[in-house]
């Protein structure tokens, strides 16, 4: 959905409707002293406009822009700044502490303009979200499909774990890593060399494994497995079962933070269809792009500014506005190099 914004003045965004002087006349005053001084609605907001408009005024574009664009959001976005406000309160012993605290590192004066901020920022990391799947391309999803999407399995393990403790030296430590790690190796040559390697496996499990949730099950996790649906822990058996025919056990010791694995595969199922992965996959290629790439933040508020048509035609803050996205993208592409 695209809308065109134009930002005439800040003045009337901060001033207008609040029983301030009209703007008609700019040189009427807000301020007066003695021997006929004052200070004019021109001079306040060309104070405004040269020391902190610009932030209050990205602020009103993002805020119109993103409750806009994903209306959708809005509650969830308000429900988890307020939730995070009450959650940090409870580190402090009065409201009045926490106050405290939010004026003098944050800035700001009020507990709700402290929550308003972190709504908006919830808003802004939402489209970012959006933004990071905008830049996936329907081939980037074939080609995904193509090499990386795997049909489910259903796996098996013996998991050998070092014995070790926090009271233990380093050598310790590498000793009880380097015993475990011959254990396994050496059930693993016991079941390679078994005329049914399968029953052998089972056969072991129950007393040799350190995973108590599976030693019972003959080693099975009990349920199909894909990347995504167990920890990070264990992509390392899935790469290893997704080499292996069923019912084969894995001729290497597969090696986790949790210890040495001997990997089993079961049973494999033939992989959904590229139309029923096609938006589990955009998530998952978006999640890599916003981990990646380092201008997403800068890129993404730009892009939807764009395409909202934003006009500021305050020269003034135009030009600050500008030179506010060039600094931005450099300081984002310094970190890229370094």
């Amino acid at each position: 959905m695209k809308r065109k914004i134009g930002i005439l003045s800040l003045g009337v965004l901060l001033l207008a409707g609040c029983g301030s002087p009209k703007l008609a006349d700019g040189k009427e005053a807000v301020v007066t002293f003695k021997d006929d001084v004052k200070i004019s609605n021109d001079d306040l907001y060309k104070y405004v406009k040269d020391s902190f408009a610009l932030e209050s005024l990205v602020t009103l574009v993002d805020t119109y822009i993103f409750e806009t664009e994903f209306k959708d959001y809005v509650d969830t976005a308000k429900e988890l700044a307020k939730n995070a406000v009450e959650s940090a309160k409870k580190n402090y012993d009065s409201e009045e502490q926490f106050l405290q605290v939010v004026q003098q590192y944050y800035g700001f004066s009020t507990l709700e303009a402290f929550e308003n901020n972190m709504y908006l920022s919830n808003l802004q990391s939402h489209a970012v979200d959006e933004y990071a799947k905008v830049l996936v391309t329907d081939k980037d999803i074939e080609k995904y499909y193509d090499e990386k999407a795997k049909g489910d399995v259903e796996i098996s393990h013996i998991l050998i774990s070092p014995k070790t403790n926090s009271d233990m030296t380093d050598e310790e430590k590498d000793k009880a890593k380097e015993e475990a790690k011959e254990k396994a190796e050496t059930l693993l040559k016991q079941i390679n060399s078994a005329d049914d390697k399968v029953s052998e496996f089972k056969k072991l499990v129950k007393d040799n494994s350190d995973d108590s949730a599976t030693k019972d099950n003959e080693g099975a996790f009990g349920k199909k497995l894909t990347y995504g649906d167990l920890a990070d822990t264990y992509d390392e058996l899935l790469d290893a079962a997704y080499k292996i025919n069923d019912n084969e056990v894995y001729n290497k010791v597969v090696t986790t933070e949790l210890g040495y694995h001997i990997v089993l595969k079961t049973k494999s199922y033939e992989k959904d269809s590229l139309e029923e992965l096609k938006d589990e996959i955009r998530d998952i290629l978006a999640d890599d792009i916003r981990a990646n790439k380092k201008d997403i933040i800068i890129a993404a508020l730009d892009y939807y500014r764009k395409e909202y048509e934003l006009n500021i035609t305050d020269s003034e803050l135009k030009s600050q506005y500008e030179n506010y996205l060039k600094r931005a993208y450099a300081s984002s592409q310094q970190t890229e190099n370094n």
